[in-house]
This record gives structure tokens, sequence and C-alpha cells, in this order.
């Protein structure tokens, strides 16, 4: 009975609504991506590392934890409550015209990834962002580890940018859990230390970022930096302008030239780092600024080894 009801809905032009994903099944496919990874970074690393791996682990999930307690303090109770709402009341963008919801969904997904772009954008380039996200660029290596270092307060910061997402573009609590599932596999992803044949990552980097691409933007040369600012399709990058492949991985320098060693990137300094004064980010101690000089000239849109 429950499919004849289906096809006669759509007979009659009514639309089917997407499921929302499981909490189970978005919990699997991320702790399941994660530990693949990691054995993936054990077995072909695509950098070499500078500090021990089990440190910078137990620093980076320790951070990880407080940026997740903090979210279900004060985004959970917030985005999940308002997404439905939004459905209800048939608010943003989307609910101006009457699309099937597998379309809607699709696009709202495309908008979420184009406006976290912008998000991305606004942390760099905001001083007061930036001394919280730079928490996530001192690390010194960059892997799947990184991927979930993001400071307590930044994460805080963010909710108002997530709630305005949902709002303006009309996001329903099913395309939100496709949205939020898909992003943290990618961000996984792209952060990992994860060697793939170059030929492999040329293809994939057509539609979403690479650990190479990713890895670009962790270069502690600020011209590298502010590049490659998408984190699920790549796409954002390419219509701004912002593409930057014609690195090598073994010509970066992962991390930021104010913070170089590992005893200034512990974890309780990384906690109180953007409620202290901060350090001119891009100069070195010895008051030298990072540049590429000397360096082949490639097309920028070339992915390199």
């Amino acid at each position: 009975m429950s499919a004849e009801r289906s096809a006669c809905s759509l007979l009659e032009g009514k639309t089917v609504k997407t499921r929302k994903i499981s909490s189970w099944l978005s919990t699997s496919l991320i702790v399941g991506a994660f530990g693949a990874l990691l054995w993936f970074e054990h077995r072909r690393p695509l950098r070499r590392t500078v500090e021990s791996k089990h440190r910078r682990s137990g620093r980076n999930l320790a951070i990880a934890a407080l940026g997740a307690a903090a979210l279900q303090i004060a985004e959970r109770p917030l985005i999940e409550p308002l997404a439905r709402l939004v459905d209800q009341r048939k608010w943003g963008l989307l609910k101006l015209v009457s699309i099937p919801s597998w379309l809607e969904v699709a696009l709202a997904v495309i908008l979420l990834d184009y406006t976290l772009y912008v998000w991305h954008v606004l942390t760099h380039r905001i001083p007061f962002l930036w001394r919280f996200h730079v928490a996530h660029h001192v690390d010194l290596d960059l892997d799947a580890t990184t991927a979930l270092r993001f400071h307590f307060a930044e994460l805080v910061l963010s909710v108002p940018w997530r709630a305005g997402q949902i709002v303006m573009i009309g996001v329903s609590p099913q395309a939100l859990s496709l949205w939020q599932t898909s992003l943290f596999l990618s961000i996984l992803f792209h952060h990992s230390n994860v060697e793939l044949p170059a030929r492999v990552e040329r293809v994939l980097n057509r539609l979403i970022v690479t650990p190479r691409m990713h890895g670009i933007h962790h270069s502690m040369v600020k011209e590298e930096t502010n590049s490659n600012w998408s984190s699920g399709l790549a796409i954002w990058d390419w219509l701004h302008g912002t593409l930057r492949l014609d690195v090598p991985q073994d010509k970066i320098t992962i991390g930021v030239p104010a913070y170089r060693e590992p005893e200034e990137v512990t974890l309780g300094k990384m906690l109180k780092l953007p409620f202290t004064e901060q350090r001119p980010t891009w100069e070195l101690p010895e008051g030298e600024f990072p540049a590429r000089h000397g360096f082949p000239a490639y097309a920028p849109d070339q992915l390199l080894a």
C-alpha cells in the first residue's frame, strides 16, 4: 500500500520527501573513513612528518573533543530545529519555486558548499576570525587528524553563519544531514596525508578537493595559503580564480611562519592562542617572510606530484 500511495503522490504532482541520513549511518561512514585514511597514511604517506604522529594525534583529538562538545551546546539545539522550521514555513530561496524534493536537496547541498567557501575566505581575510582559525593552520603536519582540529571558539562563531545559510537558502533537515555527512568525509579526505597516484588525483580534482590541492592551502607561504579555499566541490576556486595547483608537495612546509617549534603548538597554548596577543602570522622568528623564489613556472591549474 505504501508503494501505491507513493506512486499516487507522484502522479498527483506531489513530491516525496528525501529521508534524513540516520545518525548511525553517518557516524559509521565517518569513523570508517577516518580509520581507513589513518591506515593509508601509514602505508602511503604523501608528505614527510615533522612531529611525532602519536603526540600530534592526541593533541588534535583533544581539540576535536572540545570542539564537538562546543557544537553540541551551541549548534545542535539551534540548527536542526531551525532546518525543520525553515522546511515547515517554506523560508529561503529554494522555497520560492516548486521543484522536486531530490533537486531541492541537491541544490541546497551545492549552495551550502558555496557559502562555506565564502565563510572560509572570511576566516582568512578578517583579522578577528583569523585569530581563531589560525589554530587550525599552525599544525606542523597535515593529516586526517588536522581535519578535526578547529578551535572550539571558531566553531561557536560559525553558528550564526550556519543559521544564516539555512534560512537564506531554505535548507531542509534532509539536505542538512546529507551536507554535514558529505562535508565531514570531504575534509577528512583532503586533509589526509595519503599519496594517491597523481593521475588519479588530477581526475578527482576536476570535481572535488584533494590532498595535494589542500596541502598547498596549508603552506607557510602566504600567497599559497590564500588559495584553494574550497571544502567540498573544487569548482568555487576555479570560478573565483583562487585555484593553485602548481606547487609540488615536497616543496611545501606545512604551518605558519610565526609558530615553527613543537613546544609552541602544545595543547594548552593552542587553546589560549585566540585570546593572547597575536604574532605577525607570516613572519618567521628571524624577521623573514617565506616566499617562493626561483620556482619553475607551471600553469596554475596543473596539479603537480
